[in-house]
């Protein structure tokens, strides 16, 4: 993401395609599904939402606030996000970001494709009640962390989860993929429409990328699993 890789990412993404590989053996048997995506077309999507996490489309371009305290905290944070937050605060101007608004493939876009791809097939307005309380959660708990963007802590997407058991048990693996995930992605580009841009800013926002990519992923394969159980 953003064209900057160093060893916290490389550490996560291994633990990621750890997750996925027996997700995608019992893909590849026939034994998860996710409502209308059946089996193959699951396995396949779930190497395609990793491999095109690293490509983000730009939006929109906003202003927002280039923190002189930035500087100082610049290096920790490219460890922890592993977003380039050095290389990011030399360009422009000194005190503003020319901030660019961007969607994830693999975070974003094609994970919202496949909610809509789900809805057509197999209308649920409970899952999109269940996504109500998840666009709340990830709203108020997200936050814009200066030079690299909406933060969204990695369990909110399995918020959905016990909500989803309480109200269709039968239907808890859509309904927690699909409230879940929409849950996030709304919450996501609620937080970045309303954040204050002369407190706080970064080069880029990315929906469903940096900040946000793991708690999406982490709630497609839990909901994928509970499918196991109910299929």
């Amino acid at each position: 993401m953003r064209g900057y890789t160093n060893s916290t990412e490389i550490k996560m993404y291994s633990v990621l395609i750890l997750m996925t590989l027996p997700t995608a053996a019992l893909c590849y048997n026939g034994q998860l599904s996710l409502g209308a995506i059946g089996p193959t077309t699951l396995l396949i999507m779930l190497f395609v939402i990793l491999t095109t996490s690293f490509v983000d489309v730009p939006i929109a371009k906003i202003r927002s606030k280039k923190l002189e305290q930035l500087t100082r905290y610049a290096p920790i944070l490219e460890d922890i996000y592993s977003v380039p937050v050095v290389r990011e605060l030399n360009i422009g101007k000194d005190r503003v970001f020319d901030t660019t608004v961007t969607l994830n493939l693999g975070g974003a876009i094609i994970p919202a494709l496949m909610i809509v791809y789900v809805l057509l097939m197999e209308p649920n307005t409970t899952a999109l009640q269940v996504m109500l309380i998840v666009v709340v959660v990830a709203t108020l708990l997200s936050e814009m962390t200066a030079g690299v963007g909406i933060v969204t802590p990695v369990a909110i997407g399995i918020t959905a989860l016990p909500f989803s058991l309480i109200v269709a048990p039968d239907n808890a693996a859509v309904i927690t993929f699909i409230a879940g995930v929409g849950g996030i992605l709304i919450g996501n580009a609620i937080s970045a429409m309303t954040f204050n841009r002369e407190r706080s800013g970064s080069a880029f926002i990315s929906i469903g990328g940096a900040g946000s990519f793991i708690p999406i992923y982490i709630t497609i394969i839990v909901a994928v699993l509970i499918s196991y159980f109910i299929h």
